[in-house]
């Protein structure tokens, strides 16, 4: 262990804790564990040991040495070289959450830009600093509900098509609420059924209601009439994204969406296996005062100059903690901040042309899939870059024979819906050739010989 003190700042930190020894401060720890014998390799030089990492490295397997048509939540899109190019500069990436905004400035505008551009791109009035991934923001979509009725709504209706790992975070997220309830994506639930198939569970007792869009099998759905009727019976909706749909598809402020929320990892971040992501989280004016997290504003200095300042911060925890809505005070600044020179380079046009190569590429892949004996889409619901394939074999058999051909298949669907064996959810993104698409058929192909 290395400890950066001398013996006397020892000696002096032990006399004013009122231990006398170094042992001593460590008795209430069993002895047993206090030093325990770790089974470690011997020590390394530093040239050893980035010569070893190096090794272990290579046995990834990432889209950079194979084709990958796997989605479900995390995408490969094309990050433009302009964009880790901001994020290394050294008053960005060292740049840490603005305790003191005053002296953050340069932090605060890359934040304003980034709420300004996600408030565009959702069709929204506000947005926030973000939050640490999509499943984070949906949780906090739900305690904005619960807060929102004070408590005395205490019924979520959640999508059974909302992603899986979503659903799963936010029950954990509000274990403590004894009160919550959450239905509709219960293990029969049917997963055909719709925005439709929703309606009925929304009571005088719903706070919130949770849909994706698309949804976690890529299907378009407009939400509109829902959203009426939820409004109705006085319930919120929430609505979980694709931000890169939005480029293409109509925006959930249109439908009149209560909140959006979603995963910002397609908005110019690499899949980084797993994260750091980002949580898109927006919503209308009249709810501003209860979405989590940060939010910075535009105001003037002293002097009549533009100048950046977090807002509204009564409702957060570090103001006034025992009345606070918002129980998340940090945001991932910097993910945010590739976000926003991702969508301030590609603009609007860039944005929908990026939504237009997935929309087309996929459709021409299913087009091509649907063809060889054996295969078929399952379902006819308008779909965006994403869609189930009924396969002739188990969905897990299908992937480790693409992975024999240097492909990395669609995901499992039976990992989260048991009944769906042989579904496989295909993803296809800007990234993914023509070409790719073809040597992906042919595979599929060997499949429907066999």
């Amino acid at each position: 262990m290395f400890i950066p003190h001398s013996a006397s700042e020892r000696e002096e930190m032990l006399k004013v804790i009122g231990a006398a020894s170094l042992d001593e401060l460590f008795n209430d720890v069993p002895a047993a564990y206090r030093f325990p014998k770790l089974n470690l390799p011997p020590a390394l030089t530093e040239m050893e040991a980035l010569a070893e990492l190096e090794e272990i490295s290579t046995a990834n397997e990432t889209c950079r040495d194979l084709i990958s048509f796997l989605g479900a939540g995390a995408y490969h899109h094309y990050t433009p070289a302009v964009v880790d190019a901001v994020l290394r500069r050294g008053e960005f990436l060292t740049a840490y959450t603005p305790y003191q905004p005053e002296v953050s400035q340069g932090t605060l505008q890359a934040i304003f830009e980034y709420q300004s551009l996600i408030a565009s791109l959702t069709g929204m009035e506000v947005s926030n600093a973000s939050h640490y991934d999509g499943a984070t923001a949906v949780a906090e979509a739900v305690v904005m509900a619960y807060y929102n009725f004070r408590g005395k709504r205490s019924r979520v209706v959640v999508s059974p098509v909302v992603n899986p790992a979503y659903r799963q975070t936010a029950r954990t997220y509000t274990q403590g609420y004894d009160n919550l309830v959450y239905t509709g994506d219960e293990p029969d639930a049917d997963l055909d059924a719709g925005p439709d198939g929703l309606i009925s569970l929304v009571d005088d007792q719903t706070a919130l209601v949770i849909v994706q869009y698309p949804d976690f099998f890529g299907r378009i759905y407009d939400y509109t009439s829902l959203v009426e009727q939820a409004h109705a019976r006085g319930a919120l909706v929430a609505v979980a994204v694709n931000p890169t749909a939005l480029g293409l598809l109509k925006t959930p402020g249109e439908m009149g969406a209560d909140i959006v929320v979603g995963e910002g990892q397609p908005l110019g971040l690499p899949l980084m296996y797993g994260g750091p992501y980002l949580g898109i989280s927006a919503t209308r004016k009249d709810l501003v005062r209860k979405i989590a997290g940060r939010i910075v504003g535009e105001s003037v200095d002293s002097h009549g100059q533009r100048a950046y300042v977090l807002t509204l911060s009564t409702r957060e925890q570090h103001i006034r903690r025992e009345k606070a809505t918002s129980n998340i005070c940090t945001n991932v600044a910097l993910m945010a901040l590739a976000s926003t020179v991702y969508m301030s380079l590609l603009g609007k046009r860039g944005m929908r042309q990026v939504a237009e190569l997935c929309y087309h590429k996929a459709h021409y892949a299913a087009g091509k899939i649907a063809a060889i004996p054996g295969f078929s889409l399952c379902g006819n619901t308008p779909f965006f870059h994403e869609f189930i394939v009924c396969c002739p074999v188990t969905a897990r058999e299908l992937n480790e024979h693409l992975l024999d051909h240097g492909i990395i298949g669609g995901y499992e669907l039976a990992k989260d819906y048991p009944a769906l064996q042989n579904n496989l959810l295909v993803a296809v993104t800007e990234m993914i050739s023509r070409q790719d698409i073809d040597d992906f058929c042919d595979v599929l192909q060997e499949v429907s010989h066999d």
